[in-house]
């Protein structure tokens, strides 16, 4: 994987995070924790099936 790659995914990533907190933070919940935790699971589907090996449309099995 090239940097230019790895860029997108990173960007991605953070493209996904940032919309859940924000919609977390215009809901009213300002707590730091909860924001977090918003974020943590923003990524987590998409990291966990990146890191899949047996999936083969994303991540590691992906055929290139």
């Amino acid at each position: 994987m090239n940097a230019k790659a790895l860029q997108a995914i990173v960007a991605s990533y953070a493209r996904t995070a940032v919309s859940a907190v924000l919609a977390m933070y215009l809901a009213g919940n300002t707590d730091a924790k909860s924001l977090g935790s918003a974020a943590l699971a923003a990524v987590a589907g998409p990291l966990l099936r990146a890191l899949n090996p047996k999936d083969g449309a994303f991540g590691i099995g992906a055929s290139k």
